[in-house]
């Protein structure tokens, strides 16, 4: 059975009607602003997307969550401290969280201001804490240690438990030379 040639200029490539100006066209060529077609890849395109992929890290001790380390901490959109495409004008966004502190606290300081605060009761540490305040302030100002403040606290709390126990006992002493001195003169 054979149908009516078609109208509309369409060729019967089974029709034997005569020799080709030209040989067929590549497949793999691109044709009149068509993009040339990428190569298959071995990757499934209809495999399912891992949603932990932006979880795992290849350090196995890391915290669960958090980026691995090198990665940057800021928010996105922000830009990233040492950034070269960051906005000019902007400054570098803090790191949400806990940091870690530069440095270890002067434990010299901690026991000073212990040392001076227990002054309260015992009266003697008072002073030895104001004087350990004073050691660890040099300490600190060398090393760059923190604690400075615990430092200050101990020197001022320990100086005024040491002053007010001074006149405590300066006090007392005159209190008994008054108490001596008036039993004498009364005669008996």
């Amino acid at each position: 059975m054979t149908y009516p040639p078609p109208s509309g200029g369409w060729h019967d490539p089974s029709a034997a009607a005569g020799p080709q100006s030209s040989p067929p066209a590549d497949p793999t060529l691109p044709m009149a602003g068509n993009p040339i077609p990428s190569q298959p890849t071995s990757a499934d395109p209809y495999a399912p997307a891992d949603p932990y992929a932006g979880m795992k890290s290849g350090d196995p001790y890391a915290a669960p969550g958090y980026p691995p380390a090198g990665t940057s901490y800021a928010a996105p959109g922000y830009p990233t401290p040492g950034d070269p495409y960051a906005a000019a004008g902007y400054p570098a966004p803090a790191y949400p969280g806990y940091a870690p502190p530069s440095s270890k606290t002067n434990t010299l300081a901690i026991v000073a201001l212990v040392l001076s605060l227990i002054g309260f009761t015992s009266c003697i540490t008072a002073p030895i804490g104001a004087i350990m305040g004073h050691v660890a302030r040099k300490q600190i100002r060398e090393t760059g240690e923190q604690g400075e403040g615990m430092a200050k606290a101990a020197i001022i709390v320990g100086w005024i438990l040491t002053v007010l126990l001074v006149l405590l006992i300066i006090f007392y002493v005159v209190m008994i030379v008054i108490a001596v001195n008036s039993d004498s003169s009364s005669g008996y």
